[in-house]
């Protein structure tokens, strides 16, 4: 039977006054109204916070009928307690948002109470313009316990906020990511009486196998091992990534990446060990082990050789299995398994990128009520925590589902079915829900033997098996992840080389792996590199580091 749409709450209300920065009404704020107040659990008259938004691919879709401003979670919020969201700043996508950003901060136009800010070069720019509001001290007044307890854990991402002492924002939910594993055709491992590898030598023995010895079966050479993107830095991150390759000769100098060690910051793409991770790929791309396109090819779309039955191996956040999982349905026998990384070529561990948040949250320097947003942000965390409002997720019907007395997380399981859940925590004023699940613990905790009893362990718990080892993979070598040290705004020499230095940089590892240069090519371009401002930009890193990460900025804000 067809149920009526409908949120699941409790009886818990926010407890404070949310007053509102900027509630525009021709040149005029909130402010200059009556104060709002708290009756019978809700604001009357109603208060508005604006927000600044992204509305990229991340950032949420609609039912039909409902809009950015007007929505399952923005008519819950006035309707139960008197709170309106007003999005007075709009980007479609990154490169948009920004710029409207940037007309908004050099011009006369009124920033947005809240600011999300994605851009490093704008996060300098913003506290530079004096326009954006110190918030060191309400960070140690408002932010709750709970919410503490997670930032306390990312001191690092404070580091591009702090001038002279002072803390000018904050990250967007503070997590760090699930980590990459390995994709097999698990099939061809089984086909060609072969392993899974664990070393490198492991590695091109099945990317030689998969290559040369039919292991579709079609009596066909049309396959290869190993598919990846090296279209922007050798390092996605998230999909299609050939940085296990590298690290396995690196360690934790990883390409295009900032690493600290022993207080000293280095750039990996110079890093010794990369030289023989460059000649290993090129041997293996003039064997035909890899994608021949792979120097032209984006993350996403590198992941086509996989999907199509071709390629035998992909590395990508264990998620990834949703987005090629097809080839199983398409290809008749066909079986992915996950795997965790390969070690080292000393036997050690391999690692790979890490994320602790994407963007942070500035506010305008006339927004005050900080304790507002803290009490609103802290209500978005109890979809991460599995407690409160949000127990199950944001909205029955949305994000879940309850079938025959049962939480479901499939749409198309929901009542009446739907093609895809609807991302109710995207729809707020975070462009991704916030989480504190980290690599997947959520995985792991199920995997043995927690009771999943909230809704955070429930979707563990319903993913499909090979997202489920992926995940525990992930969270099992969660010591391999690692974040880059250098998140700050571009230096001065960066301004003017930094351009330069990553064409360079990508022209010559694609060159090498295709063999249009010789392997000695390399020992040339760590030296441009250096002599063309690579040496004073790490010089400027460096300092940039060693500045940020002085003093005791997080026993001001109550986070130590």
């Amino acid at each position: 039977m067809k149920k009526k749409l409908s949120l699941i709450f409790t009886s818990a209300i926010f407890a404070s006054t949310l007053l509102t920065g900027c509630m525009e009404k021709g040149n005029e704020s909130a402010s200059s109204s009556a104060p709002a107040e708290l009756k019978d659990g809700k604001y009357d008259p109603p208060i508005t916070m604006t927000i600044a938004k992204q509305l990229d691919e991340n950032a949420g879709k609609y039912k039909e009928g409902e809009n950015i401003d007007d929505n399952v979670l923005t008519r819950w919020a006035e309707e139960n307690l008197g709170i309106k969201t007003k999005t007075t700043l709009l980007g479609g996508d990154a490169a948009n948002y920004n710029t409207k950003l940037r007309l908004a901060l050099t011009g006369s136009e009124k920033l947005p109470d809240v600011v999300p800010v994605y851009d490093t070069q704008l996060m300098s720019d913003m506290i530079e313009s004096g326009r954006v509001k110190e918030v060191t001290d309400d960070i140690k007044k408002y932010m709750p316990e709970r919410i503490k307890k997670v930032y306390a854990q990312y001191p690092g991402t404070f580091n591009p906020l702090v001038k002279d002492g002072k803390v000018y924002g904050l990250a967007i939910s503070p997590n760090l990511t699930e980590g990459q594993v390995m994709l097999i055709r698990q099939d061809w491992l089984d086909e060609l009486n072969l392993k899974a590898p664990k070393n490198i030598e492991e590695f091109e023995k099945v990317i030689a196998a998969f290559t040369n010895d039919d292991p579709d079966g079609n009596g066909k050479k049309d396959t290869y091992g190993f598919t990846f993107s090296g279209k922007d830095s050798y390092n996605t991150g998230w999909v299609s990534d050939p940085v296990m390759i590298f690290s396995a000769y690196t360690g934790k100098n990883l390409p295009h990446q900032w690493t600290e060690n022993g207080g000293k910051v280095n750039y990996g793409s110079v890093a010794k060990g990369t030289k023989e991770a460059l000649g290993k790929l090129s041997e293996w791309y003039k064997q035909g082990y890899l994608n021949k396109e792979l120097g032209t090819l984006g993350a996403w779309d590198a992941l086509a050789g996989f999907t199509e039955g071709k390629a035998g191996i992909i590395i990508g956040r264990p998620w990834l299995y949703g987005s090629v999982k097809d080839v199983e349905a398409n290809v008749e026998g066909a079986k992915i398994k996950a795997y965790p990384f390969i070690k080292g070529v000393d036997g050690g561990k391999t690692y790979q990128s890490a994320q602790n948040n994407d963007g942070v949250f500035m506010f305008n320097k006339d927004f005050n009520n900080m304790e507002a947003f803290f009490l609103y942000y802290d209500k978005l965390y109890d979809a991460a925590f599995g407690t409160g409002d949000f127990q199950h997720g944001f909205a029955e019907d949305y994000d879940y589902d309850v079938v025959d007395g049962k939480v479901v997380f499939d749409p198309k399981q929901f009542d009446p079915p739907m093609n895809e859940v609807q991302g109710v925590g995207k729809m707020s004023f975070t462009k991704n829900t916030p989480s504190v699940d980290g690599p997947g613990k959520s995985f792991y905790d199920v995997s043995n033997g927690v009771k999943p009893d909230n809704g955070v362990l429930m979707r563990a718990d319903a993913a499909d098996p090979t997202t489920k080892e992926g995940y525990v993979i992930s969270y099992e070598n969660r010591d391999t992840l690692v974040p880059n040290a250098f998140n700050g705004a571009p230096t001065k020499t960066m301004e003017t080389s930094w351009e330069q230095l990553q064409t360079m940089e990508k022209e010559t590892f694609t060159k090498i792996i295709y063999g249009k240069l010789p392997l000695d090519a390399y020992d040339d371009f760590v030296k441009d590199w250096h002599e063309k401002g690579g040496k004073q930009i790490t010089e400027e890193v460096n300092d940039w580091y060693n500045n940020a990460t002085k003093g005791d900025i997080m026993s001001k804000m109550g986070l130590n």
